[in-house]
């Protein structure tokens, strides 16, 4: 969602950022590309549920959607607002060092490994590192 720095809804950002659903998504989409099978195991929330809390990361344009055939993959996009992309940057900061959110991906990092051994998975395709956003 392209906005201008001028009109971009700062409350909208933190609206999105009060919810620890979407943390939790955030931190596992930090530097990767993954598909919402993944969210869905490691979360253990449902597909619906994940979806919404998804539109609600991307209607404050701070997540992209990318289809794939029937996969959907989510990956984190600077908002074009200075302001909003160095919140981002912290909460993304923060995330890093909450020892629930080290569990998440820790979790995605083993279910990486053997996809196949979870049913949900089978098939999906592997999460992808991708370059890392520029904050400046």
């Amino acid at each position: 969602m392209n906005r201008s720095p001028k009109t971009y809804d700062l409350a909208l950002l933190f609206a999105a950022l009060s919810d620890r659903t979407r943390l939790r998504l955030l931190n596992l989409m930090e530097g990767r590309e993954v598909c919402v099978c993944y969210f869905v195991e490691i979360l253990g929330q449902s597909q619906p549920k994940i979806s919404r809390h998804l539109a609600y990361l991307r209607r404050a344009g701070i997540v992209a959607a990318r289809r794939e055939g029937k996969w959907v993959h989510y990956k984190i996009v600077v908002p074009v607002n200075t302001g909003a992309a160095k919140i981002l940057r912290e909460t993304l900061a923060v995330l890093r060092e909450d020892k629930g959110m080290r569990a998440d991906l820790s979790r995605l990092n083993n279910s990486c490994c053997v996809p196949q051994k979870i049913s949900a998975l089978d098939g999906a395709p592997m999460p992808t590192k991708i370059e890392a956003p520029d904050f400046a």
